[in-house]
């Protein structure tokens, strides 16, 4: 169905064709009226020439480029080319037989100088055929860069969108375990009425928060990260009693330096959940240091050797979203010994 849009657009085409039409015809006339005042003759020679142009000119910009030249299939644009060339040649010639018999009754000397040379006269013709078709082609490459801009762009939002799901899928990946087992601590507490319920309740209120909603932030400061991580530890302690020595050190803490959320926390609930007593005790250390440029966290936890662990899919996510927001701007070492799991980590926030 027509719309009135397309209805416009169609007339303003074909308006446009005819008016470049006129401005070739106008050419024409220029140039076979070089050193000649026949009037007449060079404008009725060069309307006999126009059909000519016209559809040598259309079947290149619409036939031979977009059907065989865009589409690679170079063999079979070469020869429907000469094709063309050897059928537009031909009609040349006649044009100029016309030139000859009808407009100067054979009279050679009644021509025009350049209307007689049937080189000059091809020269006009395919001039106009090459540059329609060079202006072709640049739209034709113009359209298909656009289209792929368009097409990457697309993809790039694609991948964007991915990496934000696959990210906040990574963001929650603090186990379900710890929850269990600090609801399980919380409900021998609150059987036992201990003082030390109320503050635990509150340091989980505030974890959740911070698990549940901040999360979500881009960046958040340095020293808030810490706070919950103080937050979780206390949680662990109440849980594990006096089976449980763990050092936590923070040096020369940069006040306005800010890092993805829940990035620390990961590691050290693994040294929680991976960690093994020995001699009774699982002992965990914790050095958190930073600057204006620079986080440097460093944890060990005891482990036995029976129970040795491997990185496992917690660590293994843990790096995917350092790769994710710290590309190329990190260090992660690793070191899995018989005795103690050590994880090294560098941040550069520039």
């Amino acid at each position: 169905m027509f719309t009135k849009q397309v209805i416009l657009k169609t007339i303003t085409q074909i308006l446009l064709h005819l008016i470049f039409w006129c401005g070739v015809l106008l050419f024409f006339t220029y140039f076979f009226g070089f050193e000649s005042n026949d009037d007449s003759y060079i404008l009725s020679f060069s309307l006999f020439l126009m059909p000519v142009t016209i559809t040598t000119t259309y079947v290149s910009i619409y036939k031979l480029i977009p059907g065989y030249l865009v589409q690679k299939r170079y063999f079979l644009f070469g020869v429907y080319t000469v094709y063309t060339l050897i059928i537009s040649g031909y009609l040349i010639m006649v044009s100029v037989f016309f030139g000859l018999a009808f407009l100067s009754e054979f009279e050679y000397n009644k021509m025009s100088p350049l209307s007689r040379n049937l080189f000059f006269v091809m020269i006009a013709v395919y001039l106009v055929v090459i540059i329609v078709s060079a202006f072709k082609l640049l739209k034709l490459n113009l359209k298909h860069t656009e289209k792929t801009k368009k097409l990457e762009t697309k993809i790039l939002e694609t991948q964007l969108k991915l990496k934000e799901q696959e990210l906040n899928y990574l963001k929650m990946q603090i186990h379900p375990h710890f929850l269990f087992n600090t609801l399980n601590t919380m409900y021998g507490f609150a059987l036992k009425k201990a003082d030390e319920t109320p503050e635990m309740i509150l340091k989980l209120s505030n974890l959740l928060d911070y698990l549940l909603y901040q999360v979500d932030k881009p960046f958040v400061l340095l020293t808030e990260e810490i706070n919950h991580i103080k937050d979780y530890i206390e949680l662990e302690k109440m849980r594990f009693n006096d089976t449980l020595n763990v050092n936590f050190k923070c040096d020369t803490i940069f006040e306005t330096t800010k890092i993805a959320p829940m990035l620390l926390l990961p590691f050290i609930e693994n040294s929680f959940k991976h960690g093994s007593l020995k001699n009774g005790v699982l002992t965990i250390h914790i050095n958190l240091s930073s600057n204006k440029d620079a986080i440097d966290f460093y944890i060990e936890n005891t482990q036995s050797k029976q129970e040795k662990t491997d990185n496992g899919i917690g660590l293994q996510n843990m790096q995917k979203r350092l790769d994710l927001l710290y590309k190329n701007k990190y260090t992660l070492t690793i070191d899995d010994t018989t005795a103690f799991f050590k994880v090294h980590l560098k941040l550069n926030n520039n």
